[in-house]
């Protein structure tokens, strides 16, 4: 009986785990300064602020909320007068749509594909959390000149094992998120910065992912934000300006 459960279980949470995976909110974006556009052939939304830095950014959310949460992260590139580029996802923020691992993955090749159509400086690109998989992502097929990754994991499905007790890395039809794979295919340097405080995606993960990229030998910094959680650390002190030295160093 209890082996028969637990196949059920495993079962259905086939099937239920995006709606875990992609809890958006439905708060729209409209901040000062910003246009919204939707773009190419899959009708991607983006939100955009122009600035006068050679740089621009490419901004990929995490997967708790809708844009509109990301306030923080969004002004320290506005701050710093670059170009900030952030896609929207279906299924939050008024965005009509299913998410997917797939289908935002395609969607953040396409995001970064317009972007460099418009734009004739470096691409810098920036994730948060569920959004660091989607930079990875974008470095590993496209050229970018940086990389800023907020609170990584290594794969998404180690974290769902964590929370399910389930294999689910090793499950057909769960979504895995994959990080460190993308790893031997990039080439720019990385910026890491996790909390020691969070408990949603531990700073162990973080500091795996950066191992990783040290050693297919890439330019890798690593600053552990004491007593950040996941939720705040864009709003800790010095946020900014190590974004802003990081990228100073990296690209000029």
């Amino acid at each position: 009986m209890m082996v028969a459960a637990y196949l059920i279980y495993a079962t259905l949470m086939v099937f239920a785990h995006p709606q875990f995976i992609y809890p958006f909110g439905p708060d729209p974006f409209d901040a000062p300064g910003f246009r919204q556009d939707v773009v190419t052939d899959r009708n991607i939304a983006m939100a955009v602020a122009e600035g006068s830095d050679d740089a621009a950014v490419l901004f990929f959310m995490g997967n708790g909320g809708a844009l509109a949460y990301f306030t923080f992260t969004l002004e320290a590139h506005v701050n710093a007068d670059r170009t900030i580029a952030a896609m929207e996802y279906p299924g939050g923020g008024g965005i009509p749509g299913k998410p997917s691992e797939w289908g935002l993955k395609a969607d953040a090749l396409a995001a970064y594909d317009w972007l460099d159509a418009q734009h004739d400086g470096p691409i810098v690109v920036h994730g948060f959390s569920m959004g660091t998989g989607l930079a990875l992502h974008v470095a590993a097929e496209r050229q970018v000149a940086a990389i800023v990754l907020d609170a990584p994991y290594v794969t998404m499905c180690a974290l769902m094992t964590r929370a399910s007790w389930l294999p689910a890395c090793w499950m057909p039809g769960v979504q895995k998120w994959n990080s460190g794979a993308l790893v031997p295919r990039v080439s720019a340097p990385v910026l890491v910065q996790h909390g020691t405080a969070d408990q949603l995606i531990p700073m162990a993960a973080g500091q795996r992912l950066a191992e990783l990229v040290d050693r297919a030998g890439l330019d890798v910094t690593f600053h552990a934000i004491d007593g950040a959680t996941h939720n705040n650390l864009a709003g800790q002190a010095g946020y900014q300006g190590r974004i802003d030295m990081f990228l100073d160093r990296v690209l000029k």
